[in-house]
């Protein structure tokens, strides 16, 4: 039990295989009366790419039933990158939702998560959990040979399939470059906030074989810096293998998502779209989750 003063975080590391892979998260426990200053503090303390702030439910987790009618939320999180607050992301939702099972403040199965943009379902069990995205959404993006220049690519490294913005919770701009070209990108900033690309921009191949997906992100909010495994942008990426005709436009679909490498911290995004008459209707994804450290922290003053 931490001391006044202080709140009890662990750290763990989300679509991960193993430890010190996959995505790290600060998970802070306890933290509803936190203002939302201390939670930017605290988040730029941990430096991590994002930091979950678990409480119990307010508003429509906590008074009156959830979207679509459903039951009240079971917790709340608030979602903070070292620079901002986001109202949804991936791997803060995953790693959260399976540490407040693993630690005993939650039992195993379907959990309401109420954040920024919504009441959402995710799925635990002792391995991982699966998280259900939002309502999918989809525009019209640059060109692919603009974007791809605003990543140091060439014109020839595009493989001419449109570059939409997706998302399920949160858009991204999607970019289908040649196998090889995915490790020679370099974001150029100023290129990139010149154009409209959502909350970042995922460079791709897909290979159909596998049903595999071999990306970078690079996120807005990180300053346009690389992102290790992004499950907000895994779920938009079901959004747009659907509306590029690279998976099926009625049924479900499974597809994996491969991320990270080149910072060297593999990690695997387990991912399935839903659609029917050509558009995604619905997304999952899901991933595994490691502990790998915990303590006490200072609440800011």
């Amino acid at each position: 039990m931490a001391a006044p003063g202080e709140l009890d975080y662990e750290v763990v590391d989300v679509f991960a295989e193993r430890a010190f892979a996959g995505n790290p998260l600060a998970v802070v426990f306890d933290a509803g009366g936190l203002t939302t200053a201390q939670c930017q503090a605290l988040a730029n303390e941990f430096h991590l790419s994002e930091t979950s702030f678990l409480s119990d439910p307010t508003g429509p987790g906590a008074d009156h039933p959830g979207s679509a009618g459903g039951p009240a939320a079971d917790y709340r999180v608030r979602i903070f990158t070292p620079f901002a607050e986001l109202p949804f992301a991936g791997h803060p939702s995953v790693g959260a939702a399976h540490t407040l099972v693993r630690t005993g403040r939650l039992p195993a199965g379907t959990l309401r998560q109420e954040c920024g943009a919504g009441i959402l379902d995710v799925v635990v069990d002792a391995d991982g959990a699966t998280l259900s995205g939002g309502r999918p959404t989809l525009q019209d993006g640059p060109a692919p040979a603009e974007l791809a220049a605003a990543l140091g690519l060439g014109e020839p490294d595009a493989t001419g399939v449109p570059a939409d913005v997706a998302g399920c919770g949160l858009p991204f701009a999607y970019v289908s470059v040649r196998p090889e070209a995915v490790d020679r990108a370099v974001p150029d900033r100023a290129a990139l906030d010149a154009l409209d690309v959502g909350e970042g921009v995922s460079v791709l191949s897909w290979d159909a074989a596998s049903a595999t997906i071999r990306a970078r992100v690079f996120a807005r909010d990180l300053g346009w810096g690389e992102d290790p495994a992004t499950g907000s942008a895994a779920l938009g990426t079901g959004v747009w293998l659907v509306e590029s005709g690279l998976l099926a436009g009625d049924g479900t679909s499974s597809y994996t998502v491969r991320q990270g490498e080149r910072m060297g911290r593999p990690s695997v995004l387990l991912c399935t779209v839903t659609a029917a008459g050509g558009r995604a209707v619905a997304a999952t994804v899901r991933g595994a989750v490691v502990p790998v450290a915990r303590g006490r922290i200072r609440v800011p003053e």
